[in-house]
C-alpha cells in the first residue's frame, strides 16, 4: 500500500465510468434498452431475454402496485428459479421493500420473521404456497401471490409487448431491500437497505472486481433468498447488462455441465464447500474451465491449500471477499498484489478500524488482531425493530461486524474468526478458524470444523468434526498426534468426531452452533 494511505482505508478509487443509476430497476430498464435481445437470464432449458425480464417485472410490479405495496414490505418465499428474479426485482419496481426469505425454513422458523416483517403481499412458488398460505392466515397477511406456471405467469407477462414498468419508479432514499441475517445464533435480524446502497455495491464491487460489460457470463449456484445470492450473484449480471445462468440446486454435476454448456466467465461461487464438493466430484477433472477467467468466494474461509488446488486445475483466479447481510463489500481482492488468506483491501469510500475487544474504540497497531469496525455508503441503515441491536451495533457511526481480524503492514484484511466463535480456554483466547485451516491441511481431511464447548475446569476446551476424504481412514491417536505436532496444548482438541458432513446453514456455512449442541 503506498505510504500516503493510512491503513483501513482504500488506496482504490471509485471508477468514474461506472454507471450511477437511482436503484436496480433502473439498470434492468437501461440493459432492456441497449440490449433488448441479449440473453439475461437462463435457468435450465429456459431464458429471458432482457426485453422479456424487463416485461416480466413491469408485469409483476402493475399487480403489485394494484395490491397497494408501495412503501410497504413484499416478502419473497421462492426457490432460485427465473420466477424469483423477476418477484424480487418486480416488488422493488413497485416501490415495496423486498424481504427474502429462505424457502427451506420451517413454518415455526418463518412466523417471526414473517411477523417482524409484516408484509402487505406474500410472493410464493408452487413449492411454497401451501406453506405460505397456512401463516398467511395465522399472520394477517393480506395477499398470497404464487407465481408460477398456471398462476402468475412470467413467460406470459415475457411475451407482452405492451408492458412497461409502473410509473414513478423507486428512487434512491426509498427502501430496497430486507433481507435477515445469520439466524445461527437466535431469530434473525431484518436488516434495511435502501437503493442508493445497493448500486453503490455495484460500484465499489466493480472498481475492485472488474467484469465486462456487454459480455460476462455469470454462474449463480448460491441461495438467492441470502445477499450474496441475491445482490452479487443475481444483480450484479443486471448491472454489468451480462447473462446470468442460475442453478436451482448445488449439485456438483449440473454446475459442471453449466460451466460448459455456458461457457462462463465468472463463476460466483461462494462458500468454500461450493468449491470443495466441486473438486470432490469426478467429472471436476474433464470439466472445460477454458471459458473462465474469475471465480469469487464468500461466506466461510477457503483454505489456502483448496485455493491452490482449484487454480492449478481450472487455470482460473479463486479470490477472497468480506461481506455480510449489513452490507458489503467490506474489502475485496485486487486484480494486483496476491496474499493468500486475505480478504483483501479496503474498497472505495470506506473505512475500516481494529479495534480493542473490551471498549471497541481503542484502534489497534497492524498485526494485532481486534474486531472489525466499517463504515460507507453501502452499508445498513439499521435493523427492522431492534433498538437495542441498533445501539450495540452501530456506535459512533460505525458499524461493528463481530468479526476478528488483522491489517498487515500492507493494509490487506485478515480474518480471524467470529467474535462469538473466539473461545476462552484457560483464559486464553483460541480462534476455531486456525484449527479450521490446520486441519484443512491435513491430506486426509476434506472438511472440519473447531467449536468451544464448555469444560469444569478451563471454562471451555475445544472440540474438532471432521470429514474424511473418500476412502480415507483415520484413527484418534493418529488425528491427535498431528495435532500435537502443530498446536500449543491450549489450542488442541481434545475430542474428535469424524463424521460424513458438516451441518450448514442456508447459505452455505459450516453451523457451529449446531455442532455445539452435538457435544
Amino acid at each position: 500500500m503506498a505510504a500516503s494511505v493510512p491503513i483501513g482505508r482504500s488506496p482504490v478509487e471509485l471508477d468514474p465510468s461506472l454507471p450511477d443509476y437511482p436503484t436496480v430497476v433502473h439498470a434492468l430498464a437501461e440493459a432492456a434498452r441497449r440490449a433488448p435481445e441479449r440473453t439475461a437470464i437462463i435457468c435450465g432449458d429456459r431464458m429471458l431475454s432482457y426485453a422479456g425480464y424487463l416485461r416480466a417485472v413491469a408485469g409483476l410490479a402493475r399487480r403489485l402496485a394494484d395490491r397497494g405495496v408501495a412503501g410497504e414490505r413484499v416478502a419473497v418465499l421462492m426457490s432460485n428459479s427465473i420466477e424469483m428474479a423477476v418477484a424480487m426485482l418486480g416488488a422493488m419496481a413497485a416501490r415495496a421493500q423486498m424481504a427474502p426469505l429462505n424457502p427451506f425454513y420451517t413454518e415455526r422458523e418463518l412466523k417471526p420473521l414473517l411477523a417482524d416483517a409484516a408484509p402487505r403481499v406474500l410472493l410464493v412458488d408452487a413449492a411454497s404456497a401451501p406453506k405460505g398460505r397456512v401463516l398467511a392466515v395465522e399472520l394477517g397477511i393480506r395477499h398470497v401471490e404464487v407465481i408460477a406456471p398456471g398462476a402468475l405467469d412470467v413467460d406470459a407477462w415475457a411475451a407482452d409487448g405492451a408492458l412497461t414498468l409502473p410509473e414513478p419508479l423507486p428512487s434512491a432514499d426509498d427502501w430496497a431491500t430486507l433481507p435477515y441475517s445469520g439466524g445461527t445464533t437466535g431469530i434473525p435480524k431484518g436488516v434495511n437497505h435502501k437503493h442508493r446502497n445497493i448500486v453503490m455495491f455495484f460500484r465499489q464491487f466493480l472498481s475492485i472486481w472488474r467484469f465486462n460489460f456487454d459480455a460476462d457470463v455469470f454462474l449463480n449456484v448460491a441461495p438467492m433468498f441470502h445477499i450474496w445470492g441475491f445482490l452479487a450473484a443475481s444483480w450484479t449480471p443486471v448491472y454489468a447488462r451480462g447473462t446470468l445462468v442460475i442453478v436451482p440446486k448445488f449439485e456438483p454435476e449440473a454446475v459442471l455441465d453449466a460451466f460448459e454448456r455456458h461457457r462462463v466467465t465468472v463463476f460466483m461461487g461462494g462458500p468454500a464447500s461450493i468449491y470443495m464438493g466441486l473438486m470432490a466430484h469426478p467429472r471436476f477433472a474433464k470439466t472445460d474451465f477454458s471459458a473462465l477467467r474469475l471465480c469469487l468466494a464468500g461466506g466461510s474461509a477457503c483454505p489456502e491449500q483448496m485455493v491452490r488446488d482449484w487454480e492449478a486445475a481450472t487455470g482460473c483466479v479463486l479470490l477472497e471477499g468480506l461481506g455480510m447481510s449489513e452490507g458489503a463489500p467490506i474489502a475485496n481482492n485486487p486484480h494486483g498484489k496476491r496474499k493468500f488468506l486475505s480478504v483483501g483491501i479496503v474498497p472505495p469510500l470506506t473505512e475500516i478500524d481494529i479495534v480493542d475487544l473490551e471498549t471497541g474504540e481503542r484502534v489497534l497497531d497492524p498485526g494485532e488482531p481486534g474486531e472489525v469496525r466499517v463504515r460507507g455508503p453501502q452499508f445498513t441503515q439499521g435493523y427492522r425493530n431492534r433498538p437495542e441491536e441498533n445501539a450495540q451495533a452501530l456506535r459512533y457511526g460505525w458499524l461493528y461486524t463481530g468479526d476478528i481480524g488483522y491489517f498487515d503492514e500492507d493494509g490487506y484484511l485478515f480474518l480471524v474468526d467470529r467474535k462469538k466463535d473466539m473461545v476462552n480456554v484457560g483464559g486464553y483466547n483460541v480462534f476455531p478458524r486456525e484449527i479450521d485451516e490446520l486441519l484443512f491441511r491435513h491430506p486426509k481431511i476434506r472438511e472440519a470444523a473447531a467449536v468451544g464447548v464448555p469444560d469444569p475446569r478451563l471454562g471451555e476446551r475445544i472440540a474438532a468434526f471432521v470429514v474424511l476424504m473418500p476412502g480415507e481412514k483415520m484413527t484418534e491417536d493418529e488425528f491427535f498426534a498431528y495435532c500435537a505436532e502443530n498446536l500449543v496444548k491450549y489450542k488442541r482438541p481434545t475430542t474428535v468426531a469424524f463424521v460424513e458432513a458438516l451441518p450448514k446453514t442456508g447459505a452455505g456455512k459450516i453451523n457451529r452452533r449446531a455442532l455445539r449442541g452435538q457435544v
